[in-house]
């Protein structure tokens, strides 16, 4: 999940109701981004040692094949102290499709973040691109949140030349 790799939950404590975790509060949402590494890619993705009593292979083909990834969220009902789990599986894309303004907005938004924070995985960000990509994705702006972002780029951009 991008913005959130140094609060990593070891997967030894995902089940544990007493860790505590990225918490939303009832009525509450949120945008979560995901980088998805692709099967055989040379990409570094962490420091983790390597399971010694286990080997994780790729599957390349069988009855996952359709899938891109689980994601599996925990929540606890109100007043209760015992989680529940909701797994969700994410179908692989059959086409690619044009994203909406509010994703690329939202990957900009993200890019930024990243390039603010000199994230080792910013890849080739840069203030150009992510006002490229702003920009390509103003849509309907009522209030002028997503101008006045590209503003706030453009201003950090002069403030590092």
């Amino acid at each position: 999940m991008i913005g959130y790799e140094n609060r990593i939950l070891p997967k030894e404590d995902f089940n544990d109701d007493g860790k505590d975790a990225g918490e939303l509060g009832a009525g509450h949402s949120v945008t979560a981004l995901y980088e998805i590494v692709r099967t055989g890619s040379k990409t570094k993705l962490s420091d983790v040692d390597e399971l010694k009593y286990q080997k994780t292979e790729p599957i390349k083909t069988g009855k996952f094949k359709d899938e891109l990834m689980t994601v599996k969220l925990r929540y606890k009902p109100l007043y209760e102290d015992k989680s529940l789990l909701i797994p969700v599986e994410i179908s692989a894309a059959k086409e690619i499709r044009t994203p909406s303004d509010n994703y690329k907005f939202s990957a900009a938004v993200v890019e930024f973040g990243m390039l603010l924070r000199d994230s080792e995985f910013k890849g080739n960000s840069s203030f150009e691109n992510i006002i490229e990509l702003a920009k390509s994705s103003l849509g309907e702006d009522e209030s002028g949140y997503r101008a006045e972002f590209v503003r706030l780029v453009q201003t950090c951009q002069l403030m590092k030349n």
